[in-house]
């Protein structure tokens, strides 16, 4: 199924299935998001991301950064990662998307993608340090990018495409149920 026209809709689910996802649309101003985009480069201490895969060491291109209001650990891909504290920005947009969802966050992880070469492959986010059925929304920054759902038994796939300024949220069962991804593109 392709979605490519999106109409926000923060109540509509779009999945079909197993799962619950809501496109907010975009929260934030051009111009707002323009600002949040350069602050959080300028600001966030970003790493490239590593994975263990077979015993090997594989460090990304993607850059990745993991904040939250204490010092969580986060482990995913044989990789552990401990929470910074919120910077001013992060704490702004925490309280927004709060405020839109009604869900609470007590973290984030950021993902930089330098251009379209940089992805992400199908994954679940279902790591034993996340709650579980648990909210997890996704801001995003920047140019537009598909985002795209594939269900675990069915292999039927949604694709939405991610503003710039735009929130989606992920919860319920989808982690158990469906696998997401950030496909690359020659855009």
């Amino acid at each position: 199924m392709h979605l490519f026209e999106n109409i926000a809709d923060q109540y509509k689910n779009w999945l079909p299935q197993d799962g619950t996802v809501n496109y907010y649309g975009k929260l934030l101003t051009s111009e707002q998001s323009d600002f949040y985009l350069h602050k959080l480069l300028e600001t966030i201490e970003w790493r490239n991301d590593q994975s263990i895969i077979f015993g090997k060491k594989i460090i990304t291109k993607r850059k990745v950064a993991w904040y939250g209001e204490k010092p969580f650990e986060y482990t995913y891909s044989n990789t552990t990662k401990k929470a910074l504290p919120w910077t001013k920005e992060l704490l702004e947009l925490k309280i927004l998307i709060e405020k839109e969802t009604g869900e609470t966050f007590n973290s984030c992880l950021l993902n930089l993608y330098h251009n379209g070469d940089e992805g992400m492959a199908w994954h679940s986010d279902g790591e034993k340090d996340l709650e579980k059925n648990g909210a997890i929304g996704s801001l995003s920054f920047g140019a537009e990018r598909k985002f795209a759902f594939k269900h675990k038994q069915t292999k039927e796939k949604v694709e939405l495409i991610l503003e710039h300024g735009s929130l989606l949220v992920m919860k319920g069962t989808t982690q158990t149920h469906w696998l997401h991804r950030l496909p690359p593109t020659k855009k």
